[in-house]
């Protein structure tokens, strides 16, 4: 049984090469600020649409171990054949061409990616991406059989500071959502003055 980083090596050479480069550049992409973050479900479906089932947890895994060997490759101002050996050493397994993508994608992109993860460093806060909402009516409760109350259900999409998204949801009554849309109107006042 594998694990660790040999497990998701593994799964790694089960990709097809252009899907492998395809997600590679969604990471560099990520990793540059020209988007806000790298969507694991959209990765996942386009593995399962390549006609590789891997589970959501796997799709994961192989975006985090990219994403950190990027970083650390940013960090250490690793050459394109530096990062390689690290990836060769830190696993046996690699398919040697993924590693060529990867030789060729940093080569290519690292001292972009360099720079503006140096720049990164001094903001370490997530980035809102995308937010939902919808208006219910809760009609009744355990504890209450004519509720007939309206509620607010918010769904942000958020990019943590690793590029990770999530999704975060919540519900308020109507006064608390008032009171929040004054805050962002508050908001919105300032940012215009700047």
């Amino acid at each position: 049984m594998l694990i660790g980083v040999d497990k998701i090596v593994e799964n790694i050479g089960r990709l097809p090469p252009d899907i492998f480069a395809e997600t590679c550049q969604q990471i560099l992409n990520q990793l540059q600020g020209q988007t806000q973050g790298v969507d694991v479900a959209e990765i996942s479906d386009r593995f399962q649409k390549a006609g590789v089932i891997l589970d959501l947890e796997d799709a994961e895994d192989i975006i985090k171990l990219l994403s950190f060997n990027f970083r650390l490759a940013a960090k250490n101002n690793l050459t394109a054949e530096q990062l390689v050996t690290k990836l060769d050493q830190s696993s046996s397994g690699w398919p040697k061409c993924a590693l060529q993508t990867v030789r060729n994608m940093w080569s290519e992109q690292g001292a972009v990616i360099r720079t503006h993860q140096e720049a990164q460093v001094m903001m370490s806060v997530g980035q809102l991406v995308d937010v939902k909402w919808k208006l219910g009516m809760a009609v009744s409760s355990d504890n209450c059989r004519s509720l007939n109350s309206p509620y607010v259900s918010l769904l942000l999409k958020v990019a943590d500071t690793s590029g990770q998204i999530t999704h975060k949801s919540f519900e308020m009554t109507v006064p608390q959502f008032q009171n929040f849309f004054r805050q962002f109107k508050e908001i919105a006042t300032v940012l215009e003055t700047v």
